[in-house]
């Protein structure tokens, strides 16, 4: 059976498509809707129905590649815009599609799904608008947090200042309550980390096989992001072949992942490209 998902992020929209438990494609375009919402608590309305139409446009490729199960669901920026209703709205007429709007408590498990299905450990979810953290031990789940800070927030509040970075991220930090991840199996998921782990096998092509369990220690995750956050994004762009709506943000993402796995004495952190599309689709079936 063919099964599909859309993940619609404070930065991207993201389609992945599933046959038999593998993995047939993942597809992403940037729409960042989560742009602006530190500032007003609303998303734009440009972003809003550029957001709306990409949803529709991966609803169409799904459904022409024989999806007989789509799932879509939204995060952070979604469940916490003033205007979510607008949004829902649009894409229901549009193309006649429910979505989910996740809790911040479900991201984390569907993450935690997606990287490691059968076994124990912990996740490090760094999205645009949210950052999540949760670990199971024997099955049980013994932790799991969702703070309200992500690499598009960052961006819009700060931009490259680093200064202002550290303040934001020092004081967002506290809300996690000193969880200490020590001796933990940690993964990190999300566009920032994958980002990172293709930039340290110097690729220049996005591949998902390449980056699986590709393990990033915290002086490499600290020395990327000061080393993004002081070259142009148009040299970035050049060098990891993204657009300037991801480069810009890389940066400070990876500065928040250095100074979280910091702060949780995470010394190394193995990045896993399964995360909440193949997580929400075992969430909703029990299996991918």
């Amino acid at each position: 059976m063919i099964k599909s998902a859309i993940d619609i992020g404070s930065n991207s929209v993201r389609l992945g498509t599933f046959a038999d438990g593998k993995t047939l494609y993942k597809r992403l375009v940037t729409t960042r809707l989560g742009e602006g919402l530190s500032f007003t608590g609303a998303m734009k309305r440009e972003n809003i129905v550029c957001t709306a139409r990409a949803v529709c446009d991966f609803v169409r490729t799904a459904e022409d590649d024989g999806a007989e199960k789509l799932y879509v669901f939204a995060t952070a920026a979604v469940r916490s815009a003033s205007n979510r209703d607008e949004f829902l709205s649009l894409v229901r007429t549009l193309c006649g599609i429910e979505i989910d709007v996740i809790s911040g408590e479900t991201e984390a498990e569907i993450a935690l799904l997606g990287a490691l299905p059968d076994g124990d450990g912990g996740i490090i979810d760094l999205g645009g608008a949210s950052t999540e953290v949760i670990l199971k031990k024997n099955g049980a789940r013994v932790y799991a947090r969702s703070v309200d800070v992500g690499a598009v927030r960052l961006y819009d509040l700060c931009g490259h200042d680093i200064p202002k970075l550290e303040k934001i991220i020092a004081d967002k930090l506290k809300l996690y309550g000193g969880f200490s991840a020590a001796d933990e199996n940690m993964y990190g998921v999300s566009g920032t980390v994958v980002t990172l782990a293709a930039m340290k096998l110097g690729l220049k092509e996005y591949d998902g096989n390449a980056v699986q369990n590709i393990r990033l220690s915290v002086s490499e995750v600290e020395n990327y992001a000061f080393g993004l956050l002081s070259t142009p994004v148009e040299r970035i762009c050049e060098m990891l072949t993204v657009d300037s709506r991801r480069a810009d943000i890389i940066g400070g993402g990876a500065l928040l992942l250095a100074r979280l796995m910091q702060n949780m004495n995470i010394n190394e952190l193995t990045v896993s490209d399964r995360d909440n599309l193949e997580g929400y689709i075992i969430y909703r079936e029990g299996e991918l």
